[in-house]
């Protein structure tokens, strides 16, 4: 099943959804209508029952993002900036805080608010032709849509500092190296190792991979005493699952587990 919008595509999959940024002619460049499209999507694929993973991906094969589209940001007020990037804050916090696994398939540019979508995402893949990059500062701007933030965290503030000062491209396997992306793939199975990747999460136990996300995201920035009181807590809520009653029944009796997200 496809939901069509003007600049997106969702499809669902089984239990993998597929959520395609649609504006090739404009290498996917992200204005306000697509940045309202996938927060409308996002919220309804977050309530779809059986969905166990999320694929986010570029039409055509140049770029997976671009960007912001910068024929609809050049004339901005300061308050319509600020309003921008909370707008596009907004989706990256959505993506963050979607409640199962998000693969970022990264085909071609993820430029500015490519990379910052990217880095809102659990996993990155990409292929050979991926280019990231925060070139904000070239257009007289910074990040607006977390660069500044989720980059450091991800890479370390230093190499982040490179990039965003500099406003440098860095390569796909470059990207592997510093950790900004998790592995390179063939050109043409982008969004297949993608979709191949969110099966192999599919088959676990769902609710504990929503939970597993839960206690890295919520606690990344806590305390060591803090994300291991959280990560007890969450473990003991398995426990009151009939996910986990499969799981362990089927482990004694060497079966393969049929969970249910119960």
């Amino acid at each position: 099943m496809i939901r069509a919008h003007e600049n997106i595509r969702l499809e669902y999959r089984g239990h993998v959804a597929l959520l395609t940024i649609d504006r090739p002619k404009v290498l996917n460049a992200l204005n306000n209508a697509t940045l309202d499209e996938l927060l409308e999507a996002l919220a309804e694929a977050a309530t779809h029952e059986h969905l166990r993973a999320l694929i986010i991906t570029g039409a055509g094969d140049r770029a997976f993002i671009a960007g912001a589209d910068i024929s609809e940001m050049k004339d901005m007020s300061v308050l319509e900036a600020e309003e921008f990037a909370a707008q596009g804050q907004a989706v990256a916090n959505a993506i963050e805080a979607f409640p199962t696994p998000v693969i970022a398939a990264v085909n071609g540019f993820a430029l500015g608010g490519g990379t910052e979508l990217a880095l809102a995402c659990d996993l990155i893949l990409c292929s050979p032709s991926a280019v990231f990059g925060q070139p904000e500062v070239k257009l007289g701007v910074i990040p607006g849509f977390g660069g500044t933030q989720r980059l450091s965290r991800l890479v370390g503030a230093m190499v982040a500092r490179e990039i965003i000062f500099t406003g440098r491209n860095v390569n796909a396997h470059e990207a592997v190296r510093i950790g900004l992306a998790l592995r390179v793939v063939a050109d043409d199975d982008i969004v297949t190792a993608a979709m191949k990747l969110a099966t192999i999460i599919a088959r676990q136990g769902p609710v504990a991979v929503r939970l597993a996300k839960r206690a890295i995201n919520e606690n990344k920035d806590a305390q060591l005493s803090v994300g291991l009181a959280s990560e007890r807590t969450l473990f003991a809520l398995c426990f009151n699952t009939r996910d986990q009653q499969e799981g362990m029944r089927a482990f004694l009796g060497k079966q393969k587990p049929v969970f249910k997200g119960e």
